[in-house]
């Protein structure tokens, strides 16, 4: 059985972004509670998109993941993880749009560690220019959010057409600790995937308080 749920939502917020469903307008865990998700598509028209599975009394996060560019989907690199829908869970995105500035663009990172995930955005980041990326309803850096956990994966999603050169990982000192080279997504020459630009697991690093997660772009 599948299920199409949309949404208009708004740039920058979780809040309010609940998809329902395209038939009798109900949220996921009305519609189809105690059903097992094994793939989730999530499409947006322009700019990047991260989705979440989530319980609306609990906030709990059970399942997460990216969009892509309307038209670009792909089933057989859709699966998940499986997991249970809960009577009370919905399904929310938090989307970006394409920064209209000339050599800036936006970008989201999904990062876990010992602590947990959460999602990262980074806004206008100037072309070629090492920007430190910030949870994205906190507003917290890497060493605030984490700090005295271990770096577990992230993977970093930028808009459409934007490279990512690389992402950093630096300490309080300013030195550069993890070094990590990204690539493009999406329908352009040496794309690897359609949902991220870099998608690192098994890192293992150890985060200090003033320790800042860094990425440099080069726009479309």
């Amino acid at each position: 059985m599948s299920k199409v749920f949309t949404d208009s939502s708004t740039d920058g917020i979780w809040s309010g972004n609940v998809l329902t469903d395209t038939i009798a307008s109900q949220s996921i865990g009305i519609l189809i509670p105690n059903s097992t998700l094994t793939f989730a598509q999530a499409e947006y028209e322009a700019g990047c998109m991260a989705w979440r599975l989530q319980n609306a009394q609990t906030l709990a996060v059970s399942a997460r993941g990216w969009g892509v560019k309307a038209g670009f989907n792909c089933f057989g690199s859709s699966s998940i993880q499986q997991v249970r829908v809960a009577p009370n869970d919905i399904l929310t995105v938090f989307p970006l749009a394409v920064d209209a500035a000339s050599q800036k663009s936006n970008a989201l990172a999904w990062v876990t560690t010992t602590k947990g995930t959460e999602l990262f955005k980074g806004l206008a980041i100037a072309d070629n220019t090492a920007t430190g990326m910030v949870t994205a309803v906190n507003g917290q850096t890497l060493g605030d959010a984490f700090f005295n956990s271990t770096l577990r994966s992230l993977s970093v999603q930028c808009e459409d057409g934007c490279t990512l050169v690389e992402v950093q990982i630096v300490d309080e000192m300013g030195g550069v600790v993890f070094t990590g080279q990204g690539n493009v997504r999406g329908p352009d020459v040496g794309s690897r995937s359609n949902h991220y630009n870099i998608d690192l697991k098994g890192l293992g690093i150890p985060i200090g308080k003033g320790w800042q997660f860094k990425v440099k772009t080069v726009t479309a």
